[in-house]
């Protein structure tokens, strides 16, 4: 049994920051409704959730999806008062979330392409495909990549049909990412390995997981610093 061959790195907060920009557009979702609804009625904010989750398996992941439920929350909040003005204000929002530049977050281009040298690497993000493309192109990491996965859903059936065209098996696959719920527990469950890399703001669909923190082939890391030292100590565990 070889060691690890393939190291998957998740994209949103794992390579570039993303979540920042998705709480902003809430807070200006939020001061759209404040002329209409009481914003201290924690109710609001669980609403908007809710409509999230409940769309998720028409609208998909990113900002879109995002625009139409804060649209949808917003007429089921005031009742149908809200303005057209302010549903404008709201397709706004999603814009300008849209159009945010792309920040790498601190050290992972060098990380990147130190675990490149080694291992071959592949980047398995998912999101709406036009956002997400443009997202790949504009970080400027595209190029240490061998391949490139956009993916509408991070589940175990994705997962496995990667590895298997990749020709790997999963014990000698890593994933990177920051969400233990899209990016470590498939991988964990298919016989993989997970390297958790938490990133300060998590989505709250996204940190509804079942992963446990004593996990045998899950690793932590604060940095991407500490990336390479971690695939190193999994290549000890694998063994050659």
């Amino acid at each position: 049994m070889a060691g690890i061959r393939w190291v998957g790195f998740d994209g949103d907060d794992t390579l570039w920051k993303s979540e920042d920009y998705y709480r902003q557009a809430e807070a200006d979702f939020e001061a759209v409704l404040g002329a209409y609804i009481d914003l201290g009625d924690a109710r609001t904010h669980r609403h908007l959730l809710e409509v999230e989750r409940r769309n998720l398996k028409i609208f998909g992941y990113g900002v879109k999806g995002m625009t139409l439920s804060m649209i949808e929350a917003a007429i089921q909040l005031t009742e149908e008062r809200v303005s057209a003005r302010d549903l404008h204000r709201i397709v706004e929002i999603g814009r300008a979330t849209l159009q945010h530049p792309v920040e790498l977050l601190p050290g992972i281009r060098e990380a990147v392409e130190r675990i490149a040298a080694d291992h071959e690497i592949v980047l398995i993000t998912k999101g709406d495909l036009f956002h997400q493309e443009a997202k790949i192109a504009q970080s400027g990491l595209a190029d240490l990549f061998h391949r490139i996965e956009v993916v509408s859903e991070k589940d175990e059936p994705t997962y496995a049909r990667v590895l298997r065209e990749l020709q790997v098996a999963p014990a000698q696959f890593a994933m990177v990412g920051n969400s233990l719920r899209s990016d470590i527990e498939p991988v964990l469950a298919l016989g993989g390995w997970g390297v958790h890399i938490p990133y300060h703001v998590t989505w709250a669909l996204e940190a509804e997981h079942g992963v446990n923190g004593d996990a045998p082939r899950l690793r932590v890391v604060e940095n991407p610093g500490q990336l390479p030292d971690a695939l190193a100590k999994i290549e000890g565990s694998v063994g050659p």
